[in-house]
């Protein structure tokens, strides 16, 4: 059954987010192979980030909160905390361990050379862990890398939560966004999409003097939440993961999801 959402399922943005990255990154090789085979590649080439800060994604993208703390679980402080001479110290309320790091796989997909192998096309859809604490910075440091290399870069932002690693005066609001900054330019393209919006079917660039092809973004969505069956994993009854969606927002998506209704 297909998403009741004209582009973007929200639902799609918590614990299910892991799965969907992984097979939007292949859907998306898919649909670009056939247009530029034989003289380029599309290769899907994971990367791993450290999150240190899992806390935040507790309930949303990852379990509750017991399954991400330490083996030695929280204990009942020892009733005397004694310090070194000077009499008893004030014992803690309770003794908790910290959360476990987590390693997160982020799939880029990759256009290349197909004789020399050369890095042509970088698509990177990005993760909640590429918009907030640990790896927002790292992720930063690498899209300046991949534009002074001359590399094309095409980010894809399907989560709304975090901090956007791109920034400009002119960026508008938008629940989404897609952009594309070609190599040896100092212009980003950008497509805002909003949670009623189609997704957008986005100019893909190869080498000069090649034409652009084509990434259909709302067709990737489609063929992968069709073949992975996410709806018998969502409860359109429920809210969407957070943040809140406005008032306005909120009322269009309960008509649009009455048709999920049993």
């Amino acid at each position: 059954m297909p998403s009741p959402f004209p582009g973007m399922d929200p639902y799609l943005e918590g614990h299910l987010w892991p799965d969907v990255h992984h097979n939007l990154a292949s859907a998306i090789q898919e649909l670009i192979i056939p247009q530029i085979s034989p003289g380029y590649v599309a290769r899907v080439n994971p990367y791993t980030v450290v999150d240190t800060s899992p806390e935040e994604e507790v309930g949303i993208m990852y379990p509750d909160v017991e399954v991400l703390l330490r083996k030695d679980q929280a204990t009942e402080p020892e009733a005397a905390y004694l310090g070194g001479g000077s009499g008893a110290l004030t014992p803690p309320t309770l003794s908790v361990p910290e959360f476990e790091k987590i390693q997160v796989r982020i799939p880029v997909v990759e256009i290349r050379d197909s004789q020399g192998d050369q890095l042509i096309t970088a698509i990177e859809i990005l993760s909640p862990i590429n918009k907030r604490g640990p790896g927002l910075a790292p992720y930063q440091k690498k899209r300046e890398r991949l534009h002074k290399e001359g590399i094309h870069l095409i980010e894809i932002d399907l989560i709304r939560r975090g901090k956007r690693p791109f920034y400009s005066p002119y960026l508008p609001k938008a629940h989404y966004m897609a952009t594309l900054t070609r190599a040896a330019s100092d212009k980003m393209a950008i497509w805002a999409i909003d949670v009623k919006d189609a997704l957008p079917t986005l100019p893909v660039p190869l080498k000069e003097p090649d034409d652009d092809v084509r990434l259909d973004l709302g067709k990737a969505l489609q063929l992968i939440y069709g073949r992975n069956q996410y709806d018998l994993s969502i409860n359109y009854q429920n809210s969407p993961p957070p943040p809140e969606f406005s008032e306005e927002d909120n009322k269009w998506m309960k008509g649009v999801v009455a048709i999920k209704k049993p």
